[in-house]
């Protein structure tokens, strides 16, 4: 792409697996994400939803349509997978420019927002986890303002933690509670919400706390993360990457793959 969309409709997608996934980079991700948070500082806007699919995430989908919604409900779904790069790549019209880890993209979104002033608030994890990752982005990012933390130990209906993000003034939500939970958690405040932009981000708080570590990198681009994860916790892993790993295979294949309008973030 020649230059960053100003707007959330005007983002590429292409459908694959069942989902509409945007055709950009990490570093565009990142520039757009902070620009859009920035630009809705101090208006009366609900936030975006941004949210990412890799293979287990295609899986659930097609299995869920309750899950499916959460994630037709988003405003942008960047690919969190080799598997779908790699399909791309085959299969694609406009193919995946690269993997947008959400590990990976939190850096480039903190160089991004420490650069151009916007505001973290994380949520999700562990109380220990989250007060980790909190002390341990703060080293790596002096001049990045995290105004508020706090653990994802709550039920999606207390007003409070609503109050807390609002009081804040953050401009960027880190959400990391988990698929559907961090979804629905969005969905149900999002209109009560007043940061600019809300990612979901899995486990990304248990890599930034030091608890959990990431593949090598050439198991990263070869697609092969998941084999390293497996490796660390099989009995946890081993029947969910066995039945979802086939099925996201299966639906990256059997299911077209189109370029979708730019005004439109509908699958066909």
């Amino acid at each position: 792409m020649s230059s960053i969309p100003t707007s959330v409709q005007a983002v590429p997608r292409i459908s694959m697996g069942g989902l509409p996934i945007a055709v950009m980079n990490r570093e565009e991700t990142a520039a757009f994400l902070v620009d859009a948070a920035l630009a809705a500082r101090g208006r009366d806007v609900a936030p975006l939803i941004v949210s990412s699919a890799n293979g287990q995430v295609l899986s659930l989908c097609a299995s869920d349509p309750k899950i499916k919604n959460l994630y037709l409900s988003s405003d942008l779904i960047s690919a969190d997978g080799m598997s779908l790069v790699h399909v791309s790549k085959l299969r694609a019209q406009t193919p995946l420019p690269e993997r947008v880890a959400t590990t990976d993209l939190f850096h480039d979104v903190a160089r991004e927002a420490q650069r151009k002033g916007a505001r973290f608030f994380m949520l999700g994890a562990s109380q220990g986890n989250i007060s980790k990752a909190v002390t341990n982005v703060r080293t790596m990012y002096p001049d990045l303002e995290v105004v508020g933390f706090r653990n994802g130990y709550f039920s999606l209906y207390e007003e409070a933690i609503v109050d807390q993000i609002n009081k804040s003034g953050a401009d960027i939500l880190w959400v990391s509670m988990g698929v559907p939970r961090q979804l629905e958690f969005a969905m149900r405040w999002r209109p009560q919400l007043k940061v600019g932009v809300l990612k979901t981000s899995g486990g990304l708080f248990d890599f930034l706390s030091g608890r959990d570590s990431r593949a090598p990198q050439w198991m990263q681009d070869a697609g092969l993360e998941w084999l390293y994860r497996l490796g660390l916790e099989p009995r946890r892993l081993f029947w969910r990457y066995a039945v979802t790993n086939i099925h996201a295979t299966y639906l990256l294949f059997s299911m077209p793959v189109a370029v979708l309008p730019a005004c439109d973030a509908e699958p066909d």
